[in-house]
């Protein structure tokens, strides 16, 4: 998606806020009920080992849920990936008398049965990211799409080496519906097409874990055998090319996923050779808008289903040392300074980054 669609697409969200900004006052009012619960609107993130989720995806939406409705409040709570823990600020919510959640799950079969839990009392569910059954709407990037593209820039970087490279691949939490989704799209582009997958594991979405299952790949493959490394996201790349350094390993493809501040300065260096990068610019006020139509019961418009369930599904784009300042930068995710820290800026220069 180029930066003309993208500002399109936030165009038509925003028209589609304001058009409910006239009724948001009215959430709450007029039957003598608690407005103050009434006009409260739930957001639930899964964990913080993955920097995006508290530096943007909450903040896009609590400011996209003020720019729709003055009178509405965000709670806003992260589980730290304990699921016990995520349940527990569910209940809470419902109890406080909130009326709509967004909830990025940690677990999402449980989570359904969650969804069931607020149904019979009343509240709406946004599933933020990752798909739960029976939930109200759904919103994500197409992470199929997004294994897929991984896939594909690995196969680029390797180029003519991709038919005999050994590739090992760290993917993400099994608990995590998204991450079956990039492993089976980046299977889909890789299978076939690389010499073979030498070693596969879960990084649990943990810096550490990845790590460690790298180390364990050095000595499973060999160390001068790896060709490639696919990370299901950017905060393991980081563990995994720690782990690669420490073994000595330099030089080859590493990918990534979520468009991290540090994954981007990693690009730089060339410890990194791509990432992901899923706009909270679009997601995060795609999933406001629904939340405050939920709110205020407002016919929800997305485009497609997901297991029976109304969503919206975005498009990923690859960002590799080639376009950092077209994408990350000139969306104003990130300022050039933030990434070109001292020991960068020479880097940064040859790349155009300003």
């Amino acid at each position: 998606m180029n930066a003309m669609t993208r500002r399109v697409v936030l165009g038509s969200a925003a028209v589609s806020m304001v058009l409910a900004l006239s009724a948001c006052g009215q959430a709450g009012g007029g039957d003598g009920g608690d407005k103050g619960s009434r006009t409260k609107i739930g957001l639930l993130l899964p964990e913080n080992k993955t920097a995006r989720y508290e530096a943007l995806d909450k903040p896009q939406f609590e400011k996209a849920v003020k720019r729709a409705c003055l009178d509405c409040e965000v709670v806003y709570n992260n589980a730290v990936s304990d699921v016990v823990k995520q349940k527990q600020q569910f209940d809470q919510l419902i109890a406080d008398g909130v009326r709509v959640i967004a909830l990025g799950s940690v677990d999402a079969a449980k989570s359904a049965g969650w969804v069931k839990e607020a149904h019979a009392k009343g509240v709406k569910v946004v599933a933020y990211d990752r798909a739960i059954a029976g939930a109200d709407v759904y919103v994500s990037h197409d992470n199929y799409k997004v294994g897929e593209l991984q896939g594909e820039a690995l196969l680029a970087a390797l180029g003519a080496k991709a038919a005999s490279a050994q590739i090992v691949m760290i993917n993400g939490d099994e608990k995590d519906p998204n991450a079956g989704l990039f492993k089976k799209g980046a299977h889909t582009a890789l299978d076939g097409k690389v010499g073979k997958i030498a070693y596969e594991a879960s990084g649990e979405w943990d810096p550490k874990v990845a790590g460690e299952k790298m180390a364990a790949a050095v000595s499973s493959v060999g160390k001068d055998r790896i060709g490639a490394v696919y990370s299901a996201n950017d905060g393991m790349a980081g563990g995994i090319v720690t782990s690669l350094e420490n073994a000595g390993i330099k030089g080859i493809p590493v990918g990534g996923q979520d468009a991290e501040i540090a994954g981007i300065q990693r690009i730089v260096a060339g410890t990194q050779t791509f990432t992901i990068y899923k706009s909270p610019l679009e997601l995060a006020p795609k999933a406001a808008e629904f939340a405050v139509d939920l709110l205020l019961e407002v016919p929800i418009r997305a485009q497609t289903q997901t297991d029976g369930v109304p969503s919206n599904l975005l498009d990923p784009i690859v960002v590799d040392r080639n376009n950092i300042q077209s994408t990350v930068i000139q969306d104003g995710i990130y300022k050039a300074a933030d990434i070109c820290t001292e020991d960068l800026a020479a880097k940064c220069a040859e790349l155009g980054i300003k």
